[in-house]
């Protein structure tokens, strides 16, 4: 039977023919990064890159669990992750590795890092991607929210034991100490700016305190409405108490220390991307 115009396009003989090029982009992008060693992610490895923007894959000991975008500068980046991985439990920058890829950057229009995930995830690969391991800070709305055991903030909390670094000793007052420790803790702590804390004065005779004796400490100082929270990935701090966090390991209240239970979300919650559920009562 001959097909008329109005009959099917498609047949065993004669089809139409789509050229994905986005799709070739991202095949040819993985097959380039898979011609490559893999750097231990560390300063020695890190210093030698070149400050130009680019894609990277990250792996944990042999398993492919990433992959990245770096905008403008591929060191900044990793060095990032470097210091996010140096502040958890479970997992140390010595069990990680990279390679990566400088791309120009008008190439970043046609989004290098998504063409990998596309390519990877068809494969079952690059777990992180969608575990909230690439997460700056999430905002206060989301504190309130539990996170999925798989949650990269679920699997290697934050290091509350882990000496605080640069640390001087003296009289210092809590505003200037707590944004000294945005600074220099490998997670984020973030907290109300007050007067209260402005004016409230603390004196630092140990420079080699742990963060946990050291948040300890600033909550002793602190009137009694403030609180700190250790949630899984990152510290907040505002006058709250007391208040309970789904994800909280600890708080620090009036110079005491009360442990948590982390509640891990749900099957039947609903959650994104990042591996987190939708916030409830917040």
């Amino acid at each position: 039977m001959t097909a008329t115009a109005e009959g099917p396009e498609e047949s065993t003989f004669h089809r139409s023919f789509t050229l994905s090029i986005t799709k070739a982009l991202g095949d040819q992008l993985a097959a380039d990064l898979a011609q490559l060693t893999r750097a231990p992610l560390s300063d020695v490895s890190i210093n030698q890159l070149l400050q130009r923007p680019g894609v990277y894959q990250l792996y944990l000991h042999d398993d492919f669990v990433y992959v990245g975008k770096a905008e403008k500068s591929l060191p900044v980046r990793l060095r990032q992750h470097l210091k996010k991985i140096s502040g958890r439990r479970g997992i140390t920058p010595s069990d990680m590795t990279f390679s990566c890829l400088y791309v120009a950057e008008d190439f970043s229009a046609l989004a290098p890092e998504q063409l990998l995930i596309n390519h990877h995830k068809d494969l079952g690969e690059i777990p992180w991607n969608n575990n909230g391991f690439g997460n700056r800070d999430p905002g206060r709305q989301r504190d309130h929210t539990a996170l999925k055991p798989t949650h990269f903030d679920a699997l290697y909390p934050i290091d509350l034991d882990r000496p605080v670094e640069g640390l001087v000793a003296g009289e210092t007052n809590l505003l200037d100490l707590l944004k000294s420790l945005k600074t220099t803790l490998p997670y984020n702590i973030r907290y109300a700016k007050s007067g209260d804390l402005e004016s409230t004065k603390l004196a630092i005779t140990d420079v080699e305190l742990s963060t946990d004796a050291l948040l300890k400490s600033v909550s002793a100082a602190a009137s009694g409405g403030w609180q700190i929270t250790a949630l899984g990935g990152y510290v907040v701090m505002y006058e709250e108490n007391p208040t309970e966090y789904a994800s909280a390991s600890r708080y620090y209240r009036g110079g005491e220390v009360v442990h948590g239970v982390p509640r891990f979300a749900s099957e039947d919650e609903g959650t994104g991307d990042d591996g987190s559920s939708t916030p409830t009562g917040s």
